[in-house]
């Protein structure tokens, strides 16, 4: 592949796809690059055409901690699904958040926790970049993670579990709700 200029598959996956499917489909897109510095340009060049995100939600209770440049991480809830916006001042930054939040989105929060990004260790995503982008990386995986565990649906305990209880009907009600903050986060904005 010559273009950095290929059109995004992720942006145009069908929301009937698994995770499996998309992770074969980002990995063809990725091997068609010979080496690492030409798919890191690719996934750069995608990160410029990836709409900002409104500066109403560039806010300090979005902003992701630990990061040297100024990383912005928006997740949603919806129809029992998660969706993930993410913004950086930095596009290598903005295009692994990207890659991450475009990948897990639209997604169940139990397919999520039950699919590792650890399948981009093989195109030499991470190993790549310097230690703080890695780190970018690695808080944004968290935060999926965090916000999915969060939404996953309560599932009994099985009997004889020792601590283990269901949640209670409003533990349950405040997972549900779409405007649910992460715990330890400052609620987002209005919608």
């Amino acid at each position: 592949m010559d273009s950095l200029a290929a059109p995004p598959r992720l942006a145009g996956t069908s929301p009937a796809m698994t995770l499996a499917q998309k992770q074969a489909a980002l990995a063809a897109d990725l091997a068609a690059f010979p080496n690492v510095p030409q798919r890191l340009a690719w996934l750069v060049e995608q990160a410029r055409r990836r709409p900002l995100l409104p500066a109403e939600l560039r806010t300090a209770a979005h902003r992701v901690p630990g990061c040297l440049s100024r990383l912005w991480f928006v997740p949603e809830f919806r129809d029992g699904r998660c969706h993930f916006r993410a913004e950086s001042d930095s596009l290598i930054v903005k295009a692994i958040a990207g890659l991450l939040c475009d990948f897990y989105s639209g997604h169940a929060p139990e397919e999520i926790l039950a699919h590792d990004p650890g399948f981009l260790d093989a195109f030499g995503i991470s190993q790549h970049v310097t230690p703080n982008r890695r780190n970018a990386l690695a808080r944004v995986w968290e935060n999926i993670r965090a916000f999915a565990r969060d939404r996953a649906p309560a599932v009994a305990p099985p009997p004889g579990t020792p601590g283990a209880r269901p949640l209670t009907a409003p533990e349950r009600d405040a997972r549900s709700r779409p405007d649910a903050s992460p715990p330890g986060s400052a609620p987002g904005p209005p919608r």
